[in-house]
């Protein structure tokens, strides 16, 4: 593809993951599951691979990645279904280590839970015979 004067590099992205449900559903609606992931990035030489997995009780969320030779990462989560809020923790293992000890991150968001549109037809009259 080409933009402009310069072409525009193409970038690949694949996600595979499932979500397991572990044991019974309990009366206090606390479904437990786990949930294997993993994701594939490529774009212009670069590649990146990461392989990680959540563990999901009832609104929370606990997970560990690891993204090829590079970090560790460290997730928790809770999700109201109305809200969520998360944190990460990415511990370097690569030769960044010296420069970075790692990085945090805090992720917030909002379902807004928009209705959705009732599905109308109009009526066509047909020409009788």
């Amino acid at each position: 593809m080409i933009i402009g004067n310069s072409p525009m590099p193409m970038r690949f992205t694949g996600h595979v993951g499932a979500d397991i449900p572990l044991g019974k559903q309990s009366k206090y609606n606390n479904q437990t599951s786990i949930s294997p992931n993993i994701l594939f990035r490529y774009q212009q030489g670069f590649m990146e691979l990461n392989i990680g997995t959540y563990v999901k009780y009832g609104i929370f969320t606990a997970g560990a990645w690891f993204r090829n030779r590079d970090a560790f990462i460290l997730v928790f989560g809770i999700n109201t279904g109305a809200f969520k809020v998360g944190y990460s923790y990415d511990v370097t293992v690569s030769r960044l280590t010296n420069q970075s000890g790692g990085s945090h991150e805090v992720s917030m968001g909002i379902n807004l839970n928009c209705k959705k549109k009732p599905v109308t037809f109009k009526t066509l009259s047909c020409p009788s015979f």
